[in-house]
């Protein structure tokens, strides 16, 4: 190009400037914002882009303080509110993607059934880890279903007025015909998992073979069996008994007051080499390998390496580490007469189902003698039994 040409492109460019920036100061209110960087960006102030509001806050505006809605439908979309606040925070309603809807109905799913039952309660996540310990019984499908409902009635709102994209609580399918019953093990499901060689690598296969093992042949809780101590290896009137007791230096205790138990231990975990469950090891605590989890738990590690173990093998979701009690509480209660029920109740730690007795343990009443009778009355095929 020529000089001439091109001091005639500056000049019109220089005149096109001055115009933008001209029409940028007149601009009217609405207009579509300039180009980040041009003339008429840099002369005009930011607009921040306003955030998202929280959950608590679309709930209060289109359902709390709606008078169309019945103080049912409020008491029930505000418990359902608590329950997502208390395990994700109160969270921006578009930051709320089907990825979290996703961790809300599986810590729905597996929430125990009186769990918000009671004046005292565990949080939700505390509460549904020690249901996954404990095989407790969960909520239905339809208080899923019903906890959904309510939420994805609040996001119809926000969508329609664009404050969300989408509404992550609509289309999820929900088993609302059948609920699960715990039940015990049968023969052949001991022996699948007597014989399945364990593959596990959070916990050794001694710890998986000696925990399984005290559960088969005690009816303890896992809970009970994983706080386990050397020091809760006691010989009384002779005879090797686990003393169930509180652990006040590691904040742990049974679930019950009837928790608190003396149950002799079975001759065949005795006689289980690899158990050594009278020699002193130095360890304090019996199953050493375990760890405790964010919520406090000891032993979580085992009950999810249980829980995938058992699936892997085809054990139905209907049977879990908690029925090993389920199997001990049936096998005890088809034995001979002279097995009275209530020492049945207390080697299982529960509540006297004879209240004048009072409770009953090896200091009121009940000789360790007669507890070791009923600990020796189980018996399990050959085959049934985890070899160590």
């Amino acid at each position: 190009m020529s000089k001439k040409e091109k001091d005639m492109l500056r000049e019109q460019i220089k005149s096109l400037s001055t115009l933008i920036v001209d029409l940028g100061k007149h601009r009217p209110a609405g207009l579509t914002e300039a180009p980040a960087g041009s003339p008429v960006e840099d002369a005009q102030p930011k607009t921040r882009k306003p955030t998202s509001p929280p959950l608590s806050t679309m709930a209060e505006k289109f359902v709390f303080t709606d008078k169309d809605k019945s103080e049912d439908t409020k008491k029930a979309t505000r418990k359902t509110v608590d329950l997502f606040i208390e395990a994700f925070g109160d969270m921006p309603v578009k930051q709320i993607t089907g990825t979290v809807a996703g961790e809300f109905f599986d810590l729905l799913s597996d929430l125990p059934a009186t769990h918000g039952k009671g004046r005292t309660g565990l949080p939700i996540r505390e509460a549904v880890a020690q249901a996954r310990e404990r095989g407790q019984e969960t909520v239905s499908g339809k208080t899923v279903k019903n906890h959904f409902s309510r939420l994805s009635a609040l996001w119809m709102h926000l969508v329609q007025r664009e404050m969300a994209d989408r509404n992550p609580w609509a289309g999820w399918d929900f088993n609302i015909t059948k609920k699960i019953v715990r039940r015990g093990w049968t023969d052949d499901e001991l022996t699948l998992l007597a014989h399945t060689p364990w593959n596990g690598t959070s916990v050794s296969r001694a710890t998986w073979a000696g925990i399984t093992s005290v559960g088969m042949f005690t009816g303890m809780r896992l809970g009970e069996i994983c706080n386990l101590r050397r020091q809760d290896i006691e010989v009384i009137q002779g005879i090797p008994c686990f003393h169930v007791r509180p652990h006040p230096e590691d904040h742990w205790s049974p679930k019950t007051s009837a928790g608190t138990r003396i149950i002799p231990i079975h001759s065949h975990l005795l006689t289980m080499d690899g158990l050594d469950l009278l020699r002193d090891t130095g360890e304090h605590y019996l199953f050493p390998d375990l760890t405790v989890s964010s919520t406090s738990a000891r032993g979580d590690n085992f009950a999810r390496a249980f829980s995938k173990h058992k699936k892997r093998i085809g054990i139905p979701e209907d049977v879990t580490f908690h029925s090993f009690r389920h199997t001990v509480s049936t096998k005890l209660r088809n034995q001979e007469a002279h097995i009275r029920e209530l020492w049945i109740d207390t080697v299982l730690g529960h509540e006297a189902s004879h209240k004048s007795q009072g409770t009953m343990n090896y200091t009121s009443g009940i000789e360790v003698a007669n507890l070791k009778q009923v600990i020796e009355a189980l018996s399990y095929q050959p085959e049934c039994i985890m070899p160590f």
